[in-house]
């Protein structure tokens, strides 16, 4: 069993083991998000979001089982999100996952949320194999990360501000669109004319593959205070802004294959599902002779079948948590242990 409660979004999956198809193995997936709560505050608020995990999650539980036409007892381990996200948040789910698992004498294990994102393309018909090169774009997190093998992680390129989904996010906001404003923003991106704005592609212009998007969201505020604010404008500046983050992301990608040699690229979370991101770097895939990897739109927002994947990945490795409640509201992916030979056929 996976369980997910990191920030906004409840989510519980039960997945049958298989190492050599793991997506195959996905039972049930049962999903609970918090939109209408946070939409009167423009914003996830840590205390509620806690609370409604706790009366969320059991009767999440209940339905996946139902779902699977399984009882706890037929559970060989349990996963659970430790980190990072919201310490309340986590806490929920790690305390809940934790006590189920001393129930039934099975094992636990704590999952980094980021680990869970980068493997959910595993959860398709044609999952990719290490090694490869992960983007990894959410609303608190844009990161590139080499990986080697479960667990062998580099950290190519990361956020010095803003991520890009949080960019979306607060882009959106500033330009009056309603929460959550990165997928609406998004939409509307679709209804812009090309070429009717154009904005930089942060810090494309220099060496490196960190990443920079609060002077573009700036640069968007400016053009926005100084148009006549139609809708078609604000379509307009929409397209512009997605055009410019997309860019920026498919730059960087380009040259984290090119230094690191790989010929397989992943693309996950929440950002992942932005229709424009998935045909520019699926474009660019078969310009340059890389493959691109995506998982479907719906998990790539968080959800507990990504959870449940990573846990019976590392529980396959032998690994697994003690009997403490510990959770890491931050948390560097490049320090998880390896997991070697977790994947059947590994490169």
């Amino acid at each position: 069993m996976g369980i997910e409660t990191s920030c906004d979004e409840t989510g519980v999956a039960l997945l049958r083991w298989e190492p050599a198809q793991p997506g195959r193995g996905l039972l049930a997936h049962a999903l609970y998000s918090q939109i209408r709560l946070h939409a009167e505050y423009g914003g996830v608020v840590p205390e509620l979001a806690s609370r409604d995990h706790v009366r969320k999650l059991l009767p999440l539980v209940r339905q996946a089982l139902a779902e699977a036409g399984l009882t706890p007892q037929d559970l060989g381990g349990v996963a659970y999100t430790a980190g990072p996200g919201l310490v309340g948040a986590l806490l929920v789910g790690a305390a809940a996952g934790r006590a189920m698992a001393w129930a039934l004498g099975v094992p636990a294990i704590g999952v980094h949320h980021m680990e869970g994102h980068l493997l959910a393309p595993l959860l398709e018909e044609d999952p990719p194999r290490p090694p490869f090169v992960a983007l990894l774009v959410s609303g608190g997190h844009s990161l590139l990360v080499e990986v080697k093998g479960i667990g062998e992680y580099r950290i190519l390129g990361d956020t010095l501000d803003d991520a890009a989904g949080e960019a979306f996010d607060k882009t959106a906001k500033l330009m009056g669109l309603p929460y959550p404003g990165g997928p609406e923003l998004a939409r509307l991106a679709g209804q812009g004319r090309p070429g009717m704005f154009r904005f930089p592609r942060p810090m494309t212009d220099r060496p490196g593959l960190d990443f920079s998007f609060s002077g573009l969201k700036t640069q968007v505020l400016l053009a926005w205070q100084k148009s006549d604010r139609s809708e078609q404008t604000r379509a307009d500046i929409a397209r512009a802004f997605e055009e410019a983050i997309v860019d920026t992301l498919l730059i960087k990608c380009r040259r984290a294959l090119q230094a690191t040699g790989a010929k397989r690229l992943v693309i996950a979370g929440g950002v992942g599902a932005n229709r424009r991101l998935r045909a520019e770097l699926a474009a660019a895939g078969e310009q340059d002779g890389f493959r691109t990897y995506f998982p479907r739109p719906a998990f790539c927002t968080d959800n507990g079948a990504m959870i449940a994947l990573a846990g019976a990945i590392r529980l396959a490795a032998g690994q697994q948590q003690g009997e403490s409640v510990d959770v890491h509201p931050r948390w560097d992916l490049s320090g998880l242990p390896p997991a070697p030979q977790a994947l059947a056929g590994q490169e």
